[in-house]
């Protein structure tokens, strides 16, 4: 069973002050939006691993990569990537942590020229390559995606009227490609009205088989 903390979008100042709340958790799993040196400090005063993909307010992280000798470099050139060191971005991949295969996507829909901003024909064509990588996985050891960590919500999951905050209907269609145990997003909360979720009341973490899903 896998304990994971999920954390998206607002900084909880509960979680700052005291971990103890959620020392148990084996995993954190961030959608974006919340600030590096936030995740930096709940990696390391839980000492757990961290997956996270970016959202439309984080720093650009594309064309970082490891060189050949575990370097990490960008556009050819050593370069510092921007989120903590031990972090682990799972954006446009599939990447295996804490015995959970999770397939990223960050980003929302595209509202201005900043970063990780995409119409929904771009986001389209990353989730086909997202669906791709899944899938060679699957023919490979016959095992599937337990979570899918996107930014932005697919589309119908709490819509909002502005751009920016509707869904992409591209991450409906991944989610039934890859049919994952559980979909994770971000970008979509309460912005200082409380939101109608169809939950159970007191629902909190929950745990997870290794290789199955779990969310918080």
């Amino acid at each position: 069973m896998v304990l994971v903390l999920a954390v998206s979008d607002e900084v909880d100042d509960v979680l700052c002050a005291d971990v103890r709340a959620v020392r148990a958790a084996q995993l954190i799993l961030s959608c974006g939006d919340l600030p590096f040196d936030y995740l930096d400090y709940l990696m390391n005063a839980l000492d757990v691993p961290l997956v996270f993909v970016p959202g439309n307010h984080d720093p650009d992280i594309s064309g970082y990569r490891t060189s050949r000798a575990g370097l990490p470099v960008r556009a050819g050139l050593p370069a510092r990537p921007p989120w903590p060191d031990g972090a682990v971005s799972a954006e446009r991949s599939v990447v295996e942590v804490a015995g959970l295969r999770i397939a990223g996507l960050g980003g929302c829909r595209r509202y201005s020229e900043g970063p990780n901003q995409y119409t929904e024909r771009q986001q389209v064509r990353r989730a086909r390559a997202l669906a791709r990588q899944a899938r060679w996985r699957r023919v490979r050891d016959g095992r599937g995606v337990d979570v899918l960590l996107t930014h932005a919500a697919p589309e119908g999951a709490g819509d909002a009227e502005d751009l920016a905050h509707r869904g992409f209907r591209s991450l409906n269609w991944l989610a039934a490609r890859l049919e994952p145990a559980w979909l994770l997003h971000g970008h979509v909360h309460p912005h200082g009205t409380a939101p109608v979720l169809d939950i159970e009341p007191g629902a909190g973490a929950r745990q997870l088989p290794a290789g199955a899903s779990h969310a918080g």
